[in-house]
Parts: C-alpha cells; sequence; structure tokens
C-alpha cells in the first residue's frame, strides 16, 4: 500500500480504493488499520473479503463481531457498521463492494443474502484474498471480468440465494429511511421523522434506535456519506459534494469522510484516478 492519509495519527494506518474504468457499480478496497476507528457508516452494495492478519472488531446488525485471521468478511447492502482493530499490531484485509444489480447480473442469480457478517472458513478466506489481489492487478477487462465471476462463484456456498423472506421484508421504518435519501442536503428535526413515523418524537426515536441499531442522526450521517462517496467517484468537486449532502462546508466532509471511509475525499478521488 501507497502513502497514508493525512488525518491518521498511526503512521502505520493506510487505505486505498480503485474502480474498475469499464465496470461500474463495483469498488475494490484493501487497507492496514492499527489505530483508527471506523465511524458508523453504510455501503450501498454487498461488501465481500477476507481478512489477511489481525484481528477486526466491529458493530453490524446490532451485535459486535470480531473476525480473525483468513476469516470471510460478508455484509449485505445498506447496513451500518463500524470498525477497529482488536490485536495491537491491527488488522489487514481486501474487500470487494458489489451494487446488488451488478452481482445478480455476474452471478447469474437474484437475491443472493448473507446470514453471517464473518465465516471462518480460511481455505476460502485465503483463496478469496488471492482472487482480490488479483482483481487488484487485473491489467485488462476480460481478465477482471473473468476473476470476477470466479470470486463470485468461490463465495456462493455462504450466501442464501434466495433471500429468506424475513429479509425480503420491507424494514420498519422503510418511510422514515426514504425521507432521509430525499432530504439529505437539508436540516431535519425529530419531530418531522417522527411525523412521516405517526409516532411521537421521542418513542420514534428509541423504536427507530432498537430496530436499525442506530440513531437517526447516525443513520443520516452514513446515508449523506455514502451519498457523497459516489458524487466523488463520479469526479464532483469535494466543495460541491459537501452542498449537495447537506455538510456544512468541505472541512466537514474531509472529516466525517475520513472518519468513515479511511481517507480523505482528495486522496479517495486521486486513488481512482491512479
Amino acid at each position: 500500500m501507497h502513502g497514508v492519509p493525512a488525518h491518521f495519527d498511526c503512521p502505520s494506518d493506510a487505505a486505498e480504493f480503485r474502480h474498475a474504468p469499464h465496470r461500474s457499480g463495483i469498488e475494490l478496497y484493501r487497507a492496514h488499520i492499527v489505530r483508527h476507528a471506523f465511524e458508523p457508516h453504510t455501503h450501498a452494495a454487498f461488501g465481500l473479503g477476507a481478512i489477511d492478519a489481525g484481528v477486526e472488531r466491529f458493530r453490524y446488525a446490532g451485535a459486535d463481531h470480531l473476525a480473525p485471521p483468513d476469516s470471510l468478511v460478508l455484509m449485505n447492502p445498506d447496513a451500518l457498521h463500524t470498525g477497529r482493530a482488536e490485536t495491537e499490531g491491527g488488522w489487514r484485509y481486501r474487500m470487494i463492494y458489489i451494487d446488488a444489480p451488478v452481482l445478480d447480473a455476474v452471478s447469474g442469480e437474484r437475491d443472493w443474502w448473507f446470514d453471517a457478517a464473518v465465516v471462518c472458513d480460511p481455505a476460502r478466506a485465503r483463496q478469496t484474498g488471492r482472487l482480490l489481489q488479483r482483481l487488484w492487478q487485473a491489467e485488462s477487462p476480460l481478465a477482471f471480468d473473468s476473476l470476477l465471476v470466479e470470486l463470485l462463484a468461490l463465495l456462493r456456498p455462504h450466501a442464501q440465494v434466495p433471500r429468506p423472506p424475513a429479509a425480503q421484508a420491507m424494514p420498519r421504518f422503510a418511510a422514515v429511511i426514504d425521507y432521509l435519501h430525499a432530504h439529505l442536503a437539508e436540516r431535519v428535526t425529530l419531530e418531522q421523522l417522527a411525523a412521516v413515523a405517526k409516532l411521537s418524537p421521542f418513542h420514534f426515536l428509541r423504536q427507530f434506535r432498537a430496530c436499525h441499531h442506530a440513531t437517526p442522526q447516525q443513520m443520516l450521517m452514513a446515508l449523506r456519506l455514502e451519498k457523497a462517496k459516489r458524487l466523488l467517484g463520479q469526479g464532483r468537486a469535494p466543495a460541491e459534494v459537501a452542498a449537495a449532502t447537506g455538510l456544512a462546508d468541505q472541512a466537514h466532509l474531509t472529516r466525517a469522510f475520513a472518519w468513515r471511509y479511511g481517507v480523505t475525499p482528495a486522496r479517495y478521488q486521486r486513488q481512482l484516478r491512479g
């Protein structure tokens, strides 16, 4: 890994992103994190990867998880999660983020779902890590696409297909989530959200937190930063992205983005261009 994001306190911390220019809806990521603790964030995509070394602790779906070396990390789209090192030397890992429609097209199946966020499958985890490294280094679109099919075939035994009925059901407060998406650039009040949910304000806040394992504010910030990430990936200027996602200014975007994704917005854009 080359270079260190400016905000990291520990010089051992580093994170990199890469896009495949010919294949939208896919993002590769690799990192070595020692001291940095990721704020709650989300990806509008499946997050599939492997731990190369060290142990990660993260909060996902209302529970704490430990991901040791040679384990798989399998996250469903739009799930809030955190991340920090559990071991003194941090942890090294690789991930691929795949939009659901792209995964459907590549795998030939609809409605993948993962029940377990961490799977102890050393042989498959090591193979996953090798395939993710080869995807990072792929020199042609055909090589990349062929490796992508191989990766999803490798992980298919751990997926539930089709998605279980309980996971297919519309989540509670779906209307509130839609409202947040539609008003990311605005100041949103507890009373507004409670009115959408047809509940009293603090009753709504307690129920929302119990359902989504996050407060409405945490969810709002996660959605704002996910949109910011997509806009930055499209080449939009950070100051413009900050305004479009309801953040105070470019400095606010820089801090919030780094806390959640491990790189500054400018560095993220440079990595994608590289």
